[in-house]
């Protein structure tokens, strides 16, 4: 077991996301009575279970590989991996609210929430601070190095503000509220800032070097999250301020709901054709599995619940189908994600030890050539004496 995580990275905890979010997602959405509230409290078990034993073998990989880790650290391909990890905190503390209180109560779902709310937080801050930090002081990556990834430490505070407002309702009132509510806000607009600061790298990486290398191509998902997650985040400051901050405040937050979040899934569908359209070229191009594909997963979760918010604000049905057209996605990517994970581990593929990088073989020494043999004299008589053998 302990050999066996050595190369356990925190681009793990992404299994986590999609599978918490699938739950969440699917609890907002209006399907009535056609799929039972218990299908989503179950897929919320399995991703809080997922995050359990996630979080005991990252433990036991830095203890007994710290080397290893370090070495995540200072990679640029795997270091802003560890947004994930704050992420994975978030979406379990949040959907034991949504979901998770069927099961386990709502005083045990509060509790969970506000301790995964304040861990998530927590991790995401350092995340956000600490992965550009290194990128600036030991990474140096240079513009062509841009890449979707970069946005996850940067996602995770919109995360918790999307996710702060439900705890809202069970805090005492006045100043403890409205201050969860500001916190939120701030939040919000750190992350929003910072994607907005770091994205543009992205595309222009995109439009000047060409298309990502196979493996990575399903990351263009991930610009989804930024998009979808502060959509659901305004929906939810609307929801949670009436009652909160005073009336004029409320107003605002419910009429920004609408006027930020559809210009911007305006923006997450016109990204999501694009990427679709890059993703069937990789796929032609003989793209295989790899763990990115749980890209897949949690961003477009995010546009899940924003197009459910924006529902519930303008009261039109286009961004009901539309929920339930990207949760259809969500599911359909999800189940490949998961089974491909569970049989490359079940095959020991996924936590073996990357291959040694393939080039091109080493120059060989040049050979001289044979020396020629001595042109033979002639005798006196004109002719060639034999050759000697020896």
């Amino acid at each position: 077991m302990i050999r066996a995580v050595r190369h356990l990275g925190p681009n793990w905890y992404a299994s986590v996301m999609g599978t918490a979010v699938v739950g969440t997602a699917g609890a907002g959405l209006p399907l009535g009575p056609w799929v039972p509230r218990t299908l989503w409290t179950a897929v919320w078990a399995l991703s809080a279970l997922m995050l359990a034993v996630l979080l005991a073998a990252r433990a036991l990989h830095w203890r007994h590989h710290r080397d290893q880790a370090l070495r995540h650290l200072l990679d640029p391909a795997v270091a802003p991996f560890y947004g994930c990890a704050a992420m994975a905190l978030l979406a379990v503390g949040g959907g034991a609210l949504a979901v998770g209180r069927d099961w386990i109560g709502l005083p045990a779902a509060v509790a969970v929430g506000l301790t995964l709310f304040t861990a998530g937080t927590v991790a995401g801050l350092v995340a956000a601070v600490a992965v550009p930090y290194l990128m600036i002081v030991r990474h140096r990556p240079s513009a062509a190095d841009a890449a979707p990834a970069w946005l996850l430490p940067l996602v995770a505070p919109m995360v918790s503000a999307a996710l702060g407002p439900q705890l809202v309702p069970h805090l005492p009132g006045g100043a403890a509220r409205q201050t969860l509510l500001v916190l939120c806000l701030a939040l919000f607009g750190l992350s929003l800032l910072a994607v907005l600061v770091v994205l543009p790298a992205v595309v222009a990486r995109l439009l000047t070097a060409g298309p990502l290398p196979l493996a990575l191509t399903p990351t263009l998902f991930l610009v989804l999250g930024p998009l979808g997650q502060s959509t659901t985040a305004v929906g939810n400051f609307a929801v949670a301020a009436p009652g909160t901050v005073p009336g004029p405040f409320a107003g605002a937050l419910e009429a920004v709901a609408v006027l930020y979040g559809v210009p911007v899934t305006g923006f997450a569908l016109l990204w999501l054709a694009l990427a679709t359209a890059l993703l069937v070229r990789a796929v032609r191009a003989g793209m295989g599995f790899a763990m990115t594909w749980w890209a897949f997963t949690f961003p477009v979760g995010t546009c899940v619940t924003g197009a459910t918010a924006l529902g519930l604000r303008t009261g039109l049905a286009v961004f009901d189908a539309l929920a339930v057209l990207l949760f259809a996605a969500l599911v359909t990517a999800w189940a490949a994600a998961a089974f491909h994970t569970v049989r490359g581990l079940l095959r020991g593929r996924l936590l073996a030890p990357p291959a040694p990088p393939v080039g091109p073989a080493p120059p060989r020494e040049p050979v001289p050539p044979p020396a020629s043999a001595p042109t033979p004299t002639p005798t006196p008589t004109g002719q060639v004496p034999p050759p000697v053998t020896v």
